[in-house]
């Protein structure tokens, strides 16, 4: 079956997905977050591409960039092949990063626009890894607040900032109260729903315990620490597996998975 063109953005707005092939992680490191950052900045020079916000989970990116004088599939091509070059490289491996064909969704009009900033910025926080948008540091929602950071210089925030005020300051100060508002009715491209066989949940989880420290996931004491409670959240959060299938990956009681869910109201 053909694929369907991508809908065009009369706006040249685009809200953009990519994703580790198979749901794995595409950043084990800090160091690899700020190699996407800083991809992200080469590729938009000249005008490439306009970066109004992003957000980089372990197994996941979610952008929203508007065209500039390269069309979206040319700039994503340019961001992925040259960030997978890099972890191949780094951690020995060949074959596909990146799911064969990124997602991506036109953006348009102007309350879906800071609706989906909040998405964007949110993801962190639906995922249990913090408690507010202002606490993940791999978003570009502080570079809304100052833009002293280095790392901020590659976003683009008039356009946000302008929606809510002219005035700098208190549009600032209105932007911090809508990012931390429950989401509205708005539906974002998100991780899609997948079956993974039972080898490659076990496989997955490993690989995620890796990135919390956690090298020996059958050692009891660690089952007691919050890295392990931030494992199983996220975890539950990336695969979107039932309590019973994650109970039987981490080795737990499926009182134990439950009653971790629900400190963030994830169960």
């Amino acid at each position: 079956m053909p694929r369907k063109s991508r809908v065009k953005s009369k706006s040249g707005y685009y809200h953009v997905m990519l994703r580790g092939n198979e749901k794995k992680n595409i950043f084990r490191s800090d160091d690899d977050k700020k190699r996407f950052i800083e991809i992200l900045a080469e590729k938009k020079l000249d005008g490439k591409f306009y970066l109004t916000a992003f957000c980089l989970m372990s197994n996941h990116v979610h952008l929203m960039i508007k065209e500039g004088n390269e069309d979206l599939s040319g700039s994503i091509k340019r961001i992925a092949g040259t960030y997978a070059s890099y972890f191949n490289k780094k951690y020995d491996r060949t074959g596909h990063l990146f799911q064969d064909r990124f997602r991506s969704e036109p953006v348009e009009d102007e309350s879906y626009v800071i609706a989906l900033v909040r998405y964007i910025h949110q993801n962190p926080v639906k995922a249990g890894l913090v408690k507010k948008v202002s606490d993940y540091k791999w978003s570009s929602y502080s570079c809304y607040l100052s833009d002293n950071d280095e790392m901020c210089q590659i976003v683009d925030t008039d356009l946000i900032l302008g929606i809510f005020s002219d005035d700098k300051k208190k549009a600032i100060e209105q932007f911090k109260k809508y990012m931390e508002q429950t989401e509205g009715t708005e539906v974002f491209i998100d991780i899609e729903e997948e079956k993974m066989s039972t080898e490659e949940a076990k496989e997955l989880f490993k690989e995620m315990a890796m990135e919390f420290g956690i090298k020996d996931i059958e050692n009891l004491e660690i089952k007691k620490r919050k890295e392990w409670h931030d494992l199983i959240k996220k975890y539950r959060y990336e695969t979107g597996l039932s309590i019973k299938d994650i109970a039987s990956i981490a080795g737990v009681s499926r009182y134990s998975v439950h009653k971790i869910l629900k400190e963030k109201g994830k169960a």
